[in-house]
């Protein structure tokens, strides 16, 4: 079954997110809150959680999990941009004031995520 419209969007937008974690890690682990263990590993999980969710909306039987689940792995990562947010100073190539519009920013996602799992197949 061919996905429609909205879901391979989504589908293209998290493989491409869930793939960058493991091919530019460092640069995912630079935004972990201090406070977490085993960046590199939760660098690794939250980039295969975006792959699984990608590949989970695809199928309309698993459509809604899927979306589910991307929201629930948007929450999760969301102290990291907080993170960054607050430790602006160590990412001087991004102004400040967008590492704090981000943060709302993040709505965006989850509301694309959201759309796709309150769709009916």
């Amino acid at each position: 079954m061919i996905a429609p419209r909205r879901q391979l969007p989504l589908s293209v937008f998290f493989l491409a997110a869930g793939t960058l974690h493991f091919v530019r890690p460092a640069m995912y682990e630079a935004i972990v809150p201090e406070a977490l263990p085993a960046k590199r590993q939760l660098v690794y999980a939250s980039g295969a959680a975006e792959l699984a969710g990608a590949v989970g909306v695809l199928p309309a039987r698993t459509r809604r999990a899927a979306g589910w689940w991307l929201i629930a792995t948007l929450v999760a990562v969301l102290p990291a941009n907080v993170q960054m947010a607050i430790d602006a100073d160590r990412y001087p190539a991004v102004p400040e004031p967008l590492l704090w519009l981000r943060l709302p920013l993040q709505a965006l996602p989850i509301w694309w995520a959201w759309r796709v799992a309150a769709k009916r197949a």
